[in-house]
């Protein structure tokens, strides 16, 4: 989510340039952003204290930074950003809005209201290091030819995944008048979209089988991409694909919704009391029954589409 707010910010900001560091797996994500550089890092490599110490001697030697954009305010950022503060620089972290989305994400007593987007929180980060951003909000311009539905039916837990069985029903629908292609990662997603694919026809399973690289050319190149509030809407906003979302133990109004992409294409339980009961989907029901996905019609994805 934090590619399109570095575009926008150093096409507002020309004299500026970002040493971006984070995982090596990442770095096809920013890909041909003019005075960026990405820097890969293996963290078992950097372990504790010590480690980290010697990460910050080692970005500190090679790039000489002005500022740190602290933009996940986790321990282990937390650490670096003191040993560059005791380097003198100018430090700024962002605000996750903790205490707000619990009161959003809470049994009782809900505080149901959107919040602040996490790009907008992003974008606070650059703020406090005094630099000017306004971020569009939009999709970015894609000039592909583009043919195809995407599914990405899987999500990192429970509370974020439609029924497998109403993902495996609406590929049989849409693959009568559309060529379905199909988004996973792990390997047990990998065999059920290789038997889907071999089952129904029009239909490509394309987990486990590209780069994060090529992944994106291919989702650039669909007409629409299915997502639940997962990764690969993310990736959609990414290359200027519209996203059909389906939220269930998440809510949009915790921050998450893809760049760019629109409220009213997202499909949800919206009078569920209990909704949403986590920010992230990683908590197991209280009801037992996952009504928030359970409920959903298939019908009204295809309305969406």
């Amino acid at each position: 989510m934090i590619v399109p707010v570095l575009k926008e910010f150093l096409a507002q900001n020309p004299q500026v340039e970002i040493v971006f560091v984070s995982r090596k797996n990442f770095s096809d994500l920013f890909l041909n952003i003019e005075r960026l550089t990405f820097c890969g890092v293996n963290l078992d490599d950097y372990k504790g204290v010590f480690g980290l110490r010697k990460l910050v001697k080692k970005l500190n030697k090679e790039h000489q930074p002005t500022f740190v954009a602290d933009l996940h305010d986790v321990l282990r950022s937390k650490i670096m950003t003191i040993l560059f503060k005791l380097r003198r620089k100018k430090i700024a972290t962002i605000d996750k809005g903790r205490k707000e989305k619990n009161e959003l994400t809470r049994k009782e007593n809900k505080i149901k209201k959107p919040l602040k987007s996490t790009p907008e929180r992003y974008a606070d980060v650059f703020r406090k290091l005094g630099f000017s951003l306004k971020l569009s909000h939009q999709l970015p311009e894609n000039f592909h030819q583009k043919s195809g539905i995407g599914l990405a039916p899987f999500a990192q837990h429970a509370g974020k995944m439609l029924p497998i069985e109403k993902s495996l029903e609406l590929v049989k629908i849409l693959s009568r008048k559309n060529e379905v292609f199909l988004f996973g990662g792990g390997k047990k997603e990998v065999e059920i979209l290789k038997q889907w694919e071999s089952e129904i026809e029009n239909t490509t399973s394309l987990a486990g089988k590209l780069s994060l690289k090529e992944e994106l050319k291919k989702i650039s190149e669909l007409e629409v991409m299915i997502s639940m509030d997962s990764a690969n809407m993310h990736l959609a906003s990414l290359v200027g694909t519209r996203v059909v979302s389906v939220w269930g133990a998440t809510h949009y109004f915790a921050g998450f919704l893809g760049y760019g992409q629109s409220e009213k294409d997202i499909v949800e339980i919206s009078d569920l009391e209990c909704r949403p009961c986590s920010v992230f989907g990683n908590k197991p029901c209280y009801r037992g029954d996952y009504a928030c996905l359970n409920q959903i019609e298939i019908s009204e994805i295809l309305n969406k589409i």
